[in-house]
């Protein structure tokens, strides 16, 4: 499931879920921290980001629940799947995001992982998440959107 894109990313895995469950109200992107066994699995897009989210500890960030497959070479050295990874990012944005999670009620979901550069990056969304009537009105939208041009396409 790699694409490459014009800008020199090579996307490895996308949250497609997130956009469904949540409102985005910004992007950033952040370096995570890999061991070595890690990074040979990323490598390999054995990578899932679609349960995971980032919560605060001791003034850094972690991401929790995402899932990378052990590498099978690494004999001794190999990682656990779901352990806690550290986001990298400046202090200031770090108490920016800590601030809009305790104040506004946003959370912080991951969107997609790639390779920039040969680094592993992590874009995050800073999200609401919808309630069940936001979600029914979205999919009711993009059905009428859908079968809209249905009609503009069949009448012209």
């Amino acid at each position: 499931m790699t694409k490459k894109t014009n800008a020199g990313l090579k996307i490895i895995c996308l949250n497609r879920k997130a956009s469904f469950n949540y409102f985005f109200h910004d992007l950033l992107e952040a370096g995570i921290v890999l061991k070595g066994s890690e990074i040979k699995s990323v490598r390999n897009g054995k990578v899932n980001i679609a349960d995971s989210y980032a919560i605060e500890k001791k003034g850094e960030l972690f991401l929790i629940n995402s899932h990378i497959s052990s590498y099978k070479e690494a004999s001794y050295s190999n990682h656990s799947a779901n352990e806690e990874r550290k986001l990298l990012l400046n202090k200031r944005e770090i108490n920016k995001l800590i601030g809009k999670m305790q104040r506004d009620g946003f959370t912080i979901v991951p969107t997609k992982m790639y390779f920039k550069k040969g680094k592993a990056k992590i874009e995050l969304a800073i999200a609401k998440g919808k309630k069940q009537f936001d979600k029914r009105a979205v999919k009711k939208n993009r059905d009428w959107n859908r079968d809209r041009a249905r009609y503009v396409r069949k009448s012209s």
